[in-house]
């Protein structure tokens, strides 16, 4: 985990995301670059009071409105640098303590979190939030089928901690078992890590006494807690039983089930991204 991309967006939850790949950063001495993803112009352009087009004027409108969003958020990303000490430098040779960059895509080219997201170890974005536009579930969700990369999610507020104490929320599955690979190396540095098994969610697959003995193999501090839901939403009682047990970071595979049927019925990942207030890695 020695390179982290940071979505920085205007919302309200930036602070929180830059607060939580900071602890990132801090616990594997990363590379944090932060990148600001332009909206995509409108398809639909408002009438001119002649009844033509302001085809002209609202291109040069949100250009402008583009240009200083951009400086607005790299000033605050730099702000916040400076005031944690992190030195701002290209990605080189890697270093004892974290460092940091900022990238801006070039004009007239396609490049989202996605496509940049490849090259990183780690992607780090906000959860969203139910009445705001930002941070969006679509470029989250995006990010976590195309990228081929881990996301971090960030809380609305961030934790004190991250990775001293880890529950891996498991349900037998292929991408869960995908993400555990993932966020080994903040196993490997936690102080305890807790696979927490819900009897509702399980799938055909291992159990996760089974995960936990494992990682005990592994050399890893790990323990298992198999619970049942008693009506509540699986993905509740995944984040019921985490903090309960003390946990700052989440490990969570997405979408067991297909994002249509948890849209029309709920599930544990559409619960999670809706709800969790601990940080929660996420791989698909």
């Amino acid at each position: 985990m020695r390179t982290i991309l940071v979505h920085i967006e205007d919302s309200d939850g930036l602070d929180s995301m830059l607060r939580v790949a900071l602890l990132a950063a801090q616990r594997f001495a990363a590379h944090l670059e932060g990148m600001r993803v332009p909206p995509s112009t409108p398809s639909i352009l408002p009438l001119s009071p002649e009844g033509g087009l302001a085809t002209a004027d609202v291109m040069a409108s949100l250009e402008r409105g583009a240009e200083l969003a951009s400086v607005r958020l790299r000033e605050r990303f730099a702000a916040f640098l400076r005031s944690h000490g992190i030195e701002e430098t290209e990605i080189g040779m890697a270093v004892d303590q974290p460092t940091a960059s900022w990238y801006e895509p070039p004009a007239m080219e396609q490049v989202s979190l996605a496509s940049r997201g490849r090259a990183f170890d780690l992607i780090v974005v906000g959860r969203p939030q139910s009445g705001a536009i930002a941070p969006s579930m679509v470029l989250l969700e995006e990010a976590l089928f195309e990228s081929g990369r881990p996301l971090l999610i960030a809380p609305p507020m961030a934790p004190a901690t991250l990775g001293q104490r880890v529950a891996v929320a498991w349900n037998g599955s292929t991408e869960t078992a995908r993400t555990l690979a993932f966020a080994m190396p903040f196993l490997a540095q936690a102080e305890e890590v807790v696979v927490v098994s819900v009897e509702e969610a399980m799938v055909p697959g291992p159990s996760g006494r089974e995960v936990a003995r494992n990682l005990i193999r592994n050399g890893l501090p790990a323990r298992w807690r198999h619970v049942q839901a008693h009506g509540r939403n699986v993905g509740a009682a995944m984040l019921e039983e985490s903090a309960a047990q003390g946990a700052d970071l989440v490990v969570k595979g997405a979408y067991t089930q297909s994002r249509l049927r948890q849209m029309i019925f709920g599930g544990a990942t559409s619960h999670i991204l809706a709800k969790a207030e601990l940080p929660v890695l996420m791989a698909n």
